[in-house]
């Protein structure tokens, strides 16, 4: 059992998201919340395992939010998958507002000059889930290297 409430969302996550959208007065039963525990662990799978199948067949070893995208849309969640193109968009907005605001504060401005230093780009959020995968945000365009973690 301690194997797969390993692999499960955090019960106290799910219970939370659960609340925020009932009344203030409802009750969850813990029954109700071990459900939607593994429900949602297993959309993410889901999802997750479409995107990963894509990213093999194109020889890439990291899964972006792009993939999630394109695996939501795959499998029939449209709509979800419109929601998180849209939330993809602004977080890269809020990443690039973020970068900027980095170089103005350092007293620097990169932005006509290039380089190919890796090391001056900045670091792209990295998302670890069981089971070994890594989920990067990577702005359109960008490239994407794979580091083992072993």
């Amino acid at each position: 059992m301690d194997g797969e409430q390993d692999r499960l969302l955090p019960i106290a996550n799910v219970g939370r998201m659960m609340k925020q959208t009932l009344p203030p007065t409802a009750k969850i039963s813990k029954e109700a919340k071990q459900t939607m525990q593994e429900c949602a662990t297993e959309f993410i799978s889901f999802v997750t395992g479409e995107a990963s199948d894509k990213c093999q067949k194109e020889n890439r070893k990291t899964v972006n939010g792009d993939d999630i995208c394109w695996a939501l849309s795959s499998l029939g969640f449209d709509d979800y998958a419109e929601a998180i193109v849209r939330y993809l968009h602004k977080y890269r907005e809020a990443e690039r507002e973020r970068s900027a605001n980095q170089h103005e504060a350092s007293g620097t401005d990169h932005r006509g000059e290039e380089s190919n230093h890796e090391s001056k780009q900045p670091q792209q959020p990295v998302f670890k889930v069981p089971g070994g995968l890594e989920f990067r945000v990577l702005d359109k365009g960008s490239s994407s290297s794979f580091t083992n973690p072993s």
